[in-house]
């Protein structure tokens, strides 16, 4: 095999990969020329305090915003050249409320089905697995605001694997939730993992679920990588008591509950009242 097709093949198993990826808004640089590869078939965690950045990378890797500089590809797409067909081929779960409360549970799956283009054929057989595969089928022709927390978070879920998407990215995907209900969400994404080879990116302030859920994580702080491996070799590194808080700490630079500011505390007690 050539150089060159080692290359291409190399690129090819990589779902997500960016390049000295910079976001600045004014004299603040949000993201400061970062590298990240995430292969195919991976759930993936990124990390770090508030304000350190990991939101701006999402967003610029699902089309919500364009870089400054560098480039990032996701799914085999350039972000800022292609953001359409990026589009076509990731789903994504915000940290805030995606559902609409005055639908059905089964009105909102259609409604993403629409939205996503689905056949009007398939859209009806496609909402019924979804259903089924989160969970929840038995609520489905229920109002979404009458949903518990863990069941709203299933629903949205669904609609953002709904079209079978090659990435699936989440904000704090289980932020607010009682323990039963993070478990539930877990095994949902360990079986979209497994039953259809997504790739999974979460961001999380949960040591416990970046411990169980990722294969590789990468933490950042203002705005850098600081850090990135599998959780093991993460701890191994420190030592052979470290648990994945003391890497947090490590390599973030203070623990996990240092950062943040008033607009970013109330954004996270609305989302977990919202959910609890």
């Amino acid at each position: 095999m050539t150089d060159q097709e080692q290359s291409q093949s190399a690129v090819q198993d990589v779902a997500i990969q960016a390049i000295a990826l910079t976001r600045q808004f004014g004299e603040v640089t949000a993201v400061d020329h970062i590298h990240l590869q995430v292969g195919h078939g991976t759930i993936f965690g990124l990390l770090g305090p508030n304000g350190a950045g990991k939101s701006t990378t999402i967003k610029i890797l699902t089309t919500l915003l364009d870089p400054t500089s560098g480039a990032a590809r996701v799914a085999g797409f350039d972000v800022a050249k292609n953001p359409r067909e990026v589009r076509r081929r990731i789903g994504y779960v915000p940290q805030m409320l995606s559902a609409d409360g005055s639908l059905t549970g089964r009105e909102n799956l259609m409604l993403s089905a629409k939205l996503y283009g689905m056949a009007r054929a398939d859209r009806k057989e496609r909402v019924a697995e979804a259903l089924n595969f989160m969970g929840i089928s038995e609520a489905g022709d229920r109002l979404a605001k009458t949903y518990s927390g863990g069941m709203i978070r299933r629903l949205e879920v669904a609609q953002a694997m709904l079209h079978r998407p090659a990435v699936l990215f989440l904000d704090e995907p289980t932020i607010g939730l009682d323990p039963v209900a993070r478990w539930a969400v877990w095994e949902r994404l360990r079986e979209l993992n497994e039953r259809f080879g997504m790739t999974v990116l979460i961001t999380t302030h949960d040591m416990d679920e970046a411990d169980s859920l990722c294969s590789e994580l990468a933490i950042l702080h203002r705005g850098k990588v600081s850090a990135t491996g599998k959780p093991s070799e993460l701890k191994a590194a420190l030592g052979p008591e470290a648990t994945l808080d003391d890497v947090f700490a490590h390599f973030s630079g203070g623990s996990i509950h240092e950062g943040g500011d008033y607009r970013d505390t109330r954004r996270t007690r609305s989302t977990a009242s919202r959910l609890g």
